[in-house]
């Protein structure tokens, strides 16, 4: 089966401090992002061997650094957005989630303002949110 795992940092996040910085300025919504990296592995039903093998992955895991959530669904939770390069074969996939100041996941439309506005750039990415199809970046124009 395959599994998507979510790689968070431990430590503060200044990447996505500045992400929410700019799109505060860029008038979305937003009170609080968390950034992780998204993989794909093959866990064959047995989902603490898989945490293992990837805890023991030094090249994609730092005990001191990141923590890891196995995903229930190899899809984008509430109020995040996957930000996945063109050519993402064997690469992480940037996940972005946001949050309202009462703590839960912003809504699809500011969603769709913070990919729009900064999170995607769809001369190279694609941004995909869950419960509906891939997606470019709806605004740009090539």
């Amino acid at each position: 089966m395959k599994r998507a795992v979510s790689i968070t940092l431990k430590i503060p996040d200044n990447t996505a401090y500045t992400a929410l910085v700019a799109l505060r300025r860029l008038g979305v919504d937003v009170d609080r992002i968390e950034r992780s990296d998204i993989r794909f592995f093959e866990d064959h039903g047995d989902v603490p061997a898989l945490q293992r093998r990837i805890q023991n992955d030094e090249t994609i895991f730092n005990p001191n650094l990141h923590r890891i959530a196995v995903l229930d669904d190899p899809e984008p939770r509430s109020g995040e957005v996957w930000i996945v390069p063109e050519n993402a074969e064997g690469s992480a996939i940037v996940a972005w989630r946001l949050f309202e100041a009462n703590a839960r996941p912003v809504d699809r439309a500011v969603l769709g303002a913070a990919v729009e506005r900064l999170l995607c750039n769809p001369a190279i990415e694609r941004a995909v949110i869950g419960g509906c199809d891939d997606r470019d970046n709806a605004r740009a124009s090539e």
